[in-house]
Formats: structure tokens, sequence, C-alpha cells
């Protein structure tokens, strides 16, 4: 029977593990980014956050957040590639479905 191992361990075997808690790691950073540049009541409205070929894709909570949101996204662009150090050519704000039972 095999040895059960710590989340750490398996991180350090797997090449793809690896990619994916650094994928994970960056995605927190630029959410963390796009909340801190927006004003708090609309930042808490923002549930995912993620950059893909110089696209900036928010996830908010409503089509009235996402709706107020765009009015900061030129703003929030130029803040994050300067903070993040990467050119961001265009924001898309998506509204996402909340998960069940909250």
């Amino acid at each position: 029977m095999e040895k059960t191992k710590t989340i750490s361990e398996l991180l350090k075997g797997s090449g793809r593990l690896v990619r994916l808690d650094q994928r994970v790691r960056e995605r927190s950073r630029v959410l963390d980014e796009v909340r801190a540049s927006l004003p708090s009541r609309l930042g808490h409205a923002v549930v995912s956050a993620g950059v893909e070929k110089g696209r900036l894709t928010i996830g908010v909570v409503g089509s009235v957040w996402a709706s107020r949101i765009r009015y900061f996204s030129e703003a929030t662009r130029l803040t994050l590639s300067e903070k993040l150090g990467t050119q961001l050519l265009v924001v898309r704000v998506r509204v996402v479905p909340t998960p069940q039972g909250t």
C-alpha cells in the first residue's frame, strides 16, 4: 500500500499540477488587482478575473454590476497593464452564474 502524499508533494512530482498551481495563483493575483482597482462597492461584485492573450476578462455576479463595472473598464485596463507588467488590449465584463444554494 502506497503512503498518502500531501498536496505539496503531489505538486512537486507533476508538471501539469505545477502549471495548474501557477495558473491558479496568477488568476488569484489578477482577481485581487481588479478588485483593488475598482471602488469597493463594485469590487465586491467581481467573482473571477483572468488575462489571456492581452484580454482581461472580469466575471461579475449580475448584469447591473456588469454595466457599472464597464464604465471603469478603461481605467482598470490601464492600471492592471502597469501593475501586471503586461499589455492589456481589451476588457470583457461577463455575468457569471452564481453557485446553487448561495
